[in-house]
């Protein structure tokens, strides 16, 4: 599917609180240490950093990642394509690797001002409980939350 029609439907809206998600290319585990799982982290803080996003909650998976922001400026798509193609740089670099890490696309999720913040938070925080790598919320080493839920 090409990125236009990805994209058709979106709406990026400063100030708006997104949910955004992107699966590794095949299902691969690609984020298993704090070395890899760090590759996504530091593009989370840049993204902060650079005034783009305030970062609410987020969780990197073995094969997938989980990123509650506030939009403060440029669109989801720019967002979503430069943290997965510096996030992949920087983990085929530290690998010795080439090739994809993220698969096409992302989803992303509108957060509607009726649903609860922290409710979608702890949603994001409990995901590696539901996987089977953690027994409790904030056991998980690659998960963070703003309001120290974790």
């Amino acid at each position: 599917m090409s990125s236009e029609q990805l994209n058709r439907g979106r709406r990026s809206i400063p100030g708006q609180v997104y949910v955004l998600s992107t699966t590794c290319h095949a299902r691969q585990r690609r984020f298993l240490t704090k070395a890899s799982a760090d590759c996504v982290i530091t593009q989370f803080h840049e993204m902060e950093t650079l005034g783009h996003v305030c970062s609410l909650a987020w969780v990197v998976m073995p094969d997938h990642m989980h990123w509650m922001l506030q939009l403060k400026s440029g669109t989801l798509a720019h967002l979503a394509r430069r943290v997965k193609s510096s996030s992949a740089l920087a983990l085929n670099r530290s690998s010795g690797r080439q090739g994809r890490v993220w698969q096409a696309g992302y989803f992303d999720h509108a957060v509607r001002a009726e649903e609860s913040l922290q409710r979608q938070a702890m949603y994001i925080l409990a995901n590696p409980v539901r996987a089977g790598l953690a027994c409790a919320i904030g056991e998980y080493p690659f998960a963070w939350c703003v309001w120290g839920l974790d």
